[in-house]
């Protein structure tokens, strides 16, 4: 798949890995805006149970 993405940027090396940082951090970005804060509701990491003692 890197190797695809890779072959299909267009320039040099250093334009193609300038291009794929800034494509890796858009990815990252609209993880944290919107894909995390979507699912967060639907996952279970906040259902803690404590015996008390």
């Amino acid at each position: 798949m890197y190797g695809w993405i890779w072959r299909h940027l267009p320039g040099n090396a250093w334009v193609k890995a300038l291009t794929s940082l800034v494509l890796a951090l858009a990815v990252v970005y609209v993880l944290f805006q919107y894909v995390f804060p979507w699912a967060e509701p639907l996952l279970p990491f906040n259902d803690v149970t404590v015996d008390g003692q």
